[in-house]
């Protein structure tokens, strides 16, 4: 199985199982092509990010065939708006509609306006994906999913430490850093090779600047970190503070990112014979 969290990923047939979770206000995007069965997944955070991801992730599934068929499937995001979180990050949202509703939204507007054939098969966000406690406050009804390489089947999921695959504090880092690094403008992080059957973490360059963010957010409590942190306080998983805290850590005793990517090469994992990953 490979776990996606904020990359786009195509399998070929060494992964049965790709999936991703973490989902609040974030959306899980996987598009199938129906002739050849290439699947590709990513999990999206922010509008900037729709447009240059949606191409490179059809770089990776779509063919020189204009009828061919692309089955497309969207799940994550919640109605953020009617959750009850600080007053600040409410009025943000309510600016724009919440989180989750400009980002599905930029979402559909870019398949529509793309060339491709699409059909939407699954359209599990915003009111859809919401549930509300006795106090009103919302939540995500799924913040995860996987697919089975095979068939296209989409199954509701979540993952815990053991099975979110190779290197996840710096891959972590990495969709924190990625925004200041330009590299990556309006790009996905692409870190899995189906050519190889690696995990090929590509360097990404993070700054002082976030050392002493990360020792200013470390002394927070947790209920200040998740405030302070998350666009969904109410709705994040239960490992999400402690993440976060491994995540700030990892910084602190780590500020020059080219000892975790020496000679700005990239991080490499293999799949072992017993499923597991082995840096190489």
């Amino acid at each position: 199985m490979i776990y996606v969290g904020g990359i786009p990923f195509s399998p070929d047939d060494s992964s049965q199982l790709v999936g991703t979770d973490e989902a609040t206000t974030c959306v899980g995007v996987v598009i199938r092509n129906c002739n050849s069965g290439m699947i590709s997944v990513a999990h999206m955070d922010f509008p900037e990010v729709v447009e240059g991801g949606l191409e490179q992730m059809l770089s990776l599934v779509a063919d020189n065939d204009s009828d061919t068929l692309l089955d497309v499937h969207l799940l994550g995001g919640f109605d953020d708006i009617s959750s009850q979180n600080s007053d600040l990050a409410m009025e943000s949202r309510t600016e724009s509609g919440g989180y989750s509703h400009s980002l599905c939204a930029k979402i559909v507007e870019t398949l529509r306006n793309r060339s491709e054939k699409f059909q939407i098969q699954t359209l599990h966000v915003l009111g859809h994906n919401t549930k509300w406690d006795s106090k009103g406050i919302a939540y995500p009804i799924f913040h995860g999913f996987v697919v089975d390489t095979s068939t296209g089947l989409i199954i509701p999921a979540s993952f815990d430490g053991t099975s979110r695959c190779p290197d996840d504090i710096v891959r972590r880092i990495r969709v924190t850093s990625s925004y200041e690094d330009p590299n990556w403008t309006g790009r996905l992080l692409d870190t899995y090779d189906t050519s190889t059957d690696q995990f090929v973490i590509a360097p990404c360059a993070w700054t002082i600047r976030q050392q002493r963010i990360a020792q200013a957010l470390q002394g927070l409590s947790d209920t200040e970190l998740l405030l302070s942190c998350s666009s969904s306080p109410y709705a994040e998983g239960p490992d999400f503070v402690d993440n976060e805290r491994r995540k700030w850590d990892y910084l602190i005793k780590n500020p020059d990112w080219r000892k975790t990517f020496p000679a700005k090469q990239p991080r490499i994992f293999q799949r072992t014979a017993d499923g597991t990953w082995a840096k190489q």
